[in-house]
């Protein structure tokens, strides 16, 4: 089931014609959202990326478009799957259908998609290496979750085809931006480094949660700055954030192995503020 516009539908009930602006020009964006045990886990956060993105993009926002309106969406769609512990949901925005490059009009659907999230074992080993066919550009238009992700695309093909786990795009001046599927983070010492949203990464709700911890935490320092392909070959430890995964500890990079240490301990934190928040 699929919730568009409001009214739950089978997928083969779903009708985007070949107007839809999401289909033509990638005039979407989305929130992929994790439901654990009945709780929108970071709902917040994702709600305001949301509106945020709408805005910037010229959107028009339903005034019906409330955090709790778009919550109960949600869990409308999730009452209808098996009984699980934990969903994986996709929010989707777009203009509404006609136009060339400018639109008919502003105002906008949405689709909400969600299926039961298997518990899957982290991986012991992790690989990842540099994408260098193509640059994620720097810049504002860069930090919204678009549906146009096709360096993402090129880049988990070049990572099935060369035995990955991931891949790390660089921007126009090549400097690390992010991984294929979320925030990438560096651990030197007791410095954690992450890509500035300047360097055209995802403003990521994960991204935001570890660096509001680190913040907090009189042991360590982060740091939102340029990184280049060259410190994470000297790091001690590299982690990958999103909204699903929450973090996945990096182990190989090239020839480099990490230790995990600092990621485990920061992901416990992260586990226990999804619980107790």
């Amino acid at each position: 089931m699929v919730n568009f516009n409001g009214t739950l539908l089978s997928d083969s009930e779903v009708q985007i014609s070949t107007k839809n602006r999401a289909f033509k020009y990638g005039d979407a964006i989305f929130e992929t959202i994790k439901v654990l045990n009945g709780k929108v886990v970071f709902f917040e956060d994702h709600y305001f990326r949301l509106m945020a993105s709408m805005r910037m993009l010229r959107m028009k926002i339903p005034m019906k478009f409330t955090l709790e309106f778009l919550k109960e969406e949600i869990l409308k769609v999730t009452h209808e799957l098996p009984t699980s512990s934990t969903y994986r949901v996709r929010l989707t925005v777009f203009r509404k259908d006609g136009g060339l490059y400018a639109p008919a009009t502003n105002e906008i659907d949405y689709v909400i998609e969600a299926s039961v999230l298997e518990q899957v074992e982290e991986k012991e080993v992790y690989r990842i290496d540099v994408f260098k066919d193509f640059y994620n550009y720097s810049g504002l238009l860069s930090t919204i979750k678009t549906t146009n992700r096709m360096l993402n695309t090129l880049a988990a093909v070049f990572a099935e085809e060369n035995d990955l786990d991931n891949c790390i795009l660089l921007n126009e001046r090549k400097g690390v931006v992010e991984a294929i599927n979320g925030n990438i983070f560096i651990v030197k010492g007791n410095t954690i480094k992450t890509p500035a949203l300047t360097e055209g990464c995802i403003k990521g709700v994960i991204r935001k949660k570890i660096i509001e911890m680190i913040e907090k935490h009189p042991e360590y320092t982060i740091e939102e700055t340029t990184i280049s392909p060259f410190e994470i070959q000297k790091a001690d430890e590299v982690f990958i954030t999103n909204a699903i995964a929450g973090i996945q500890s990096v182990t190989n990079y090239r020839k480099k192995e990490f230790s995990t240490e600092i990621t485990k301990k920061i992901k416990s934190s992260l586990n226990l503020s999804i619980v107790t928040s």
